[in-house]
């Protein structure tokens, strides 16, 4: 299996993103954020259709569209909050967009599936360079901010009479949560960026109570739910982001039938 040069891609892209997914949805799981994961991809998906439409590359047009969302959606904070039907709305007028897009360029139909379902075995040196890079300067935004925004997410209004600027770290926060999303694309696609953000850490935050366990806990489940489904899909030939996404409710279902819900702490 490894002697394919487009699996050793697949496997080294998918450990970057499944480290990055997994720290950053600990996160995004425990500040009950996990709705942005899946509004980013959706907005993202119209970035890169975009994109393709006007000959620049899909993941640059996903990374901009996503930052500028996640800097946005940071700002406003808590204003997001009860107005499900105004983010339904723009989510899905963002994948209208993506449609019309397609619509007006439909030489790119393939690029377009892959978006949606992601193309990990279609990875190339260029493209893994560019997500080991984009994964690093994320994990390294997320490392300064992550006592802030831990206290800001646990005590928001301890944090906030500490001097924690709490719109400060949302906006740092949901940057990280945009690349993070970005890259899953890569792997799973856009419409299946949950399998990897809030699979792994919802599934660690039923087997552990302590948070720094739950982080390290949710990027090991994340990194085997990635490789084994390369390897199953490999021997198989059924498609990557299905096994992923399988494994991701299998080990859900199973974490949740093997321990009662425990109580998080910060410890």
């Amino acid at each position: 299996m490894l002697e394919f040069e487009f699996m050793r891609n697949a496997f080294a892209a998918s450990a970057i993103v499944a480290i990055l997914a997994g720290a950053v949805g600990a996160f995004l799981v425990l500040r009950g954020q996990t709705f942005a994961g899946h509004a980013l991809s959706h907005v993202g998906f119209a970035g890169a259709t975009g994109a393709i439409l006007v000959g620049a590359s899909p993941l640059a047009g996903l990374f901009v569209v996503t930052l500028l969302c996640g800097i946005g959606m940071g700002w406003m904070g808590e204003k997001l909050q009860g107005r499900d039907v105004a983010i339904g709305l723009v989510l899905t007028l963002s994948l209208g967009c993506g449609l019309l897009f397609l619509h007006f360029y439909t030489a790119f139909a393939a690029q377009a599936t892959a978006l949606l379902f992601g193309n990990v075995l279609g990875v190339d040196a260029h493209t893994l360079w560019l997500l080991l890079g984009l994964g690093l300067l994320s994990l390294a935004l997320l490392a300064v901010i992550a006592r802030p925004l831990l206290f800001a997410s646990l005590q928001p209004e301890l944090a906030e009479a500490r001097g924690v600027s709490l719109r400060l770290v949302s906006v740092l926060f949901m940057m990280v949560v945009a690349a993070a999303t970005a890259e899953c694309a890569q792997i799973v696609g856009v419409l299946l960026v949950f399998a990897l953000m809030v699979g792994p850490p919802a599934t660690a935050l039923r087997l552990t109570t302590q948070f720094g366990r739950c982080v390290a806990l949710s990027v090991v489940l994340a990194l085997a739910q990635a490789w084994i489904g390369l390897t199953l899909a490999f021997y198989t030939n059924w498609p990557t982001s299905f096994w992923i996404t399988a494994l991701g409710a299998v080990g859900y279902v199973a974490a949740h039938l093997w321990a009662t819900r425990p109580s998080l702490s910060a410890a």
